[in-house]
């Protein structure tokens, strides 16, 4: 069922709510001042209130939801996502925030979405996520996920972190949470690999630029040779 803006954000997204399973996690593990941050189908906003106005992108498909975080929110950004491309330049974003996101979106949609993120994000940069998350300890909890959620995909804590794997990211779980009293929750990071032939530039770089100045300061060995070669023939000539 589809909510209105302001029902969405009353009900859904209240704001002590947010604090309490989402902002206050984020928070205890990230400084997010001074840092830009995608906030990814940001809904109504309500996870700008953490990230500097200036420094924050909000996106969501959601052209009403996007206007009434405008009105709520006017000096954070805020834009309309067409669902392929994201609208801010390369390598701008130290986070993404994906907060309650990706079980509403194929697999195939998130492999698009994760190439838009590895060209936003700096190179340092990293994927915050929080789901819900299907576990075989909470059978109940499942159930009522399933039946309750309008999320279609709703993924296993491994089918989740598989999505990130096969598209070279490294991940970290958290930790992994009971919201309110019959969701279960995951909190986990996701950034890039590193590329080995950046490794092995960075490592070349690293080694002191005077390290081989002894060698080139001494005659090759083979010069040696020959010199010493070329004086014994003088000494027999003069004999």
């Amino acid at each position: 069922m589809y909510l209105s803006p302001g029902l969405y954000h009353r009900f859904v997204r209240p704001q002590w709510f947010t604090n309490k399973y989402i902002h206050e996690r984020i928070k205890s593990c990230f400084s997010i001042e001074n840092k830009a941050v995608l906030d990814f189908g940001c809904g109504t906003g309500a996870n700008c209130s953490i990230c500097d106005a200036d420094l924050y992108y909000g996106i969501d498909p959601d052209a009403k939801r996007v206007q009434f975080a405008k009105q709520l929110h006017p000096k954070h950004t805020f834009m309309v996502f067409d669902e392929k491309h994201i609208p801010i330049p390369d390598q701008t974003v130290d986070f993404v925030f994906i907060i309650a996101v990706l079980h509403h979106i194929s697999n195939e949609q998130i492999t698009g979405y994760l190439n838009e993120f590895s060209r936003v994000m700096k190179p340092e940069g990293t994927m915050i996520v929080i789901e819900p998350y299907l576990s075989p300890q909470h059978k109940l909890n499942n159930w009522f996920m399933k039946q309750y959620d309008n999320g279609e995909f709703i993924r296993s804590e491994d089918e989740y972190l598989q999505l990130f794997k096969r598209q070279q990211y490294e991940y970290q779980v958290i930790k992994k949470f009971r919201k309110g009293l019959l969701y279960n929750e995951i909190f986990f990071t996701a950034a890039l690999k590193e590329k080995p032939i950046q490794k092995e530039a960075e490592t070349f770089a690293s080694i002191p630029a005077d390290l081989f100045a002894h060698v080139a300061e001494q005659p090759a060995a083979g010069q040696m040779l020959g010199e010493e070669a070329l004086a014994q023939a003088q000494q027999t000539n003069s004999l």
